[in-house]
């Protein structure tokens, strides 16, 4: 058996922190840097030290094996990317400011890459001539770039983060299927491993592109995605994907739509206290602009608009931005606070699937200080599209068995996309078949985040005394304490050779000057899945044997203690 490292703390480039960094808001950011895992070099910059370098390792290890198992072939493609791949696939704009842009000393247009789909797309137009060279699936773990606007939270929201992005190229959409399944239960196997609790969850394509899409989620208190469980079927979505039907209700027996006078009644809240109704008989009709051109959106006057969701909607192309005054000046038939779907010119109206053919609603008559109530969907306006919009909220019936949703926070740890002919056919993609004649190409693209997955496993297993690491990516498997002087420390390092020669990782905390009380506290800090104390015993070769997690402790000999890490 190889011997493996033993790391000495009196050597170890890092310290532990007794108070939590100023600017920390969650607890991964707290603990990670306290630990001595992690530095801020700049804003959403960090730099791995010694045992956080050790962590982010053994997440590569397990996602780097498991792709291996299915197959996947690892290449490593350059950071620093030219502008024209991913101006052909629009991307170039489509990223927005999130996009790193520079230019060479010659003028030249280059970008740092947030993933890399055009230019694996043009490795394999580069490699692949055959339907014989496919199907194939490459991957690389790699530093990505993304110009945060506020990064915040550590490293789990950083304008640099290391990923690992692969991509399936089949020439049938069956085959896609294959490697986006593969890749799925790739991922199930991966986060099984890394210990974290997660849930899949459907999603949207977003800018990447491209048909079905699915998230997968670590629940945590500090997550950036909110995302809906039915508690009685499977169904699970990021609530930027949970869509209801659209349930038409026979409207026989509404009275013809009746203008009312309502002075001083420009919002909900006013209107609904005026007439002494539920904010939800009344319909809200939000305008907006989309690439300027004015688009009303109708829901529920008791709900609210989730913008993710329109520009979703929209497309990553289009600028959506809310109307001003000014827009109001040069449209006098859009009265603000009176807008009503009924008579509109003009205007895209777009509705929420409440907004259902037959319902009827309050809403404004587009006159000053007046509504119209008993006004009927398909009857009184019509719908051009609908569209999900509203914010989703706990209790919303799921779309799959109607129970009551259940919204949690999460962590996103990995992404996967049937991405289709997207990329292929901007950047014509194309081998020859087995008839002669050439076929276009169908990808998939899937993501893992490594740098977030640490943060997620230290939000989901962290205490209240620290981190808790499990087995599988600890930077140890055994942190060995010299609770004492001379004697303690000379065992503790004897103990900590005897470990490494069966093949155990060792962190051994030999500083000496240092009290046992604070080398304790920064065990329990640390988080390594054993403890090994060496103290007031240890003239006797009796040491203390502590479960991190569970807290659980007993004193043995050296040798029994040896033996039972070692099983």
């Amino acid at each position: 058996m190889a011997k493996a490292q033993v790391q000495r703390m009196s050597k170890l480039m890092a310290k532990t922190l007794r108070d939590d960094p100023a600017d920390a808001e969650v607890l991964s950011h707290k603990l990670l840097v306290r630990a001595g895992y992690v530095r801020r070099t700049a804003a959403g910059i960090w730099s791995w030290l010694p045992l956080g370098k050790k962590v982010l390792a053994n997440v590569e290890r397990v996602v780097r094996e498991e792709m291996d198992a299915i197959g996947a072939q690892e290449v490593s493609l350059p950071a620093l990317l030219p502008r024209e791949p991913y101006e052909a696939t629009g991307r170039w704009e489509e990223y927005g400011a999130e996009l790193f842009r520079l230019q060479d000393r010659k003028g030249g247009d280059y970008l740092l890459g947030p993933t890399h789909e055009e230019i694996f797309t043009l490795l394999v137009k580069d490699q692949a001539s055959s339907y014989k060279d496919l199907p194939v699936i490459l991957y690389q773990i790699q530093t990505k770039f993304r110009d945060e606007a506020r990064p915040r939270a550590g490293i789990l929201r950083g304008r640099e983060f290391l990923m690992k992005d692969s991509y399936s190229f089949d020439t049938e959409d069956e085959g896609l299927a294959h490697s986006y399944g593969l890749h799925r239960q790739a991922y199930q196997r991966i986060f099984e491993r890394l210990g974290l609790d997660y849930r899949i969850c459907a999603a949207t394509a977003g800018a990447m592109g491209g048909s079905k899409s699915e998230e997968f989620l670590a629940p945590a208190e500090a997550g950036e995605d909110t995302f809906a469980d039915c508690p009685n079927c499977d169904f699970a979505a990021n609530t930027e994907a949970v869509y209801q039907a659209v349930k038409p209700v026979d409207a026989t027996g509404v009275p013809a739509a009746e203008e009312i006078p309502t002075p001083d009644t420009p919002t909900i809240e006013t209107l609904a206290a005026s007439l002494g109704v539920p904010a939800s008989a009344t319909l809200k009709n939000l305008l907006v602009k989309v690439d300027g051109e004015i688009v009303a959106i109708g829901v529920p006057g008791d709900r609210e608009v989730d913008m993710d969701k329109v520009e979703a909607h929209f497309g990553p192309a289009a600028t959506v931005e809310l109307v001003t005054e000014e827009d109001f000046a040069e449209r006098p038939d859009l009265v603000r606070g009176y807008v009503g779907p009924q008579g509109l010119e003009k205007v895209t109206y777009l509705a929420d699937p409440r907004v259902a053919p037959g319902t009827a609603w309050i809403t404004g008559a587009n006159k000053p200080g007046v509504h119209t109530k008993n006004v009927v969907a398909g009857r009184d306006f019509e719908v051009e599209t609908y569209v999900d919009v509203v914010v989703v909220q706990d209790g919303d019936p799921c779309p799959k068995c109607g129970t009551g949703l259940k919204l949690d926070r999460a962590i996103e740890i990995g992404h996967i996309f049937q991405l289709g002919r997207k990329y292929a056919d901007a950047l014509k993609l194309d081998v020859l078949g087995q008839n002669g004649k050439p076929v276009r190409v169908t990808m998939g693209s899937y993501g893992v985040g490594v740098s977030r997955a640490v943060a997620a496993l230290a939000e989901q297993t962290a205490d209240e005394k620290g981190l808790c690491w499990p087995a599988e990516i600890a930077p140890a498997d055994v942190h060995v304490v010299a609770a004492g002087k001379a004697q303690q420390i000379e065992l503790a390092l004897e103990v900590s050779e005897k470990l490494s020669a069966a093949g155990l990782r060792v962190l051994v905390d030999d500083r000496a000057g240092v009290s046992p009380g604070v080398k304790f506290t920064d065990a329990e800090l640390m988080g390594v899945p054993k403890i090994l104390v060496a103290g007031r015993r240890a003239a006797e070769g009796v040491v203390e044997l502590k479960d991190r997690r569970t807290g659980e402790r007993e004193e043995l000999p050296v040798d029994e203690a040896i033996a039972r890490l070692s099983a």
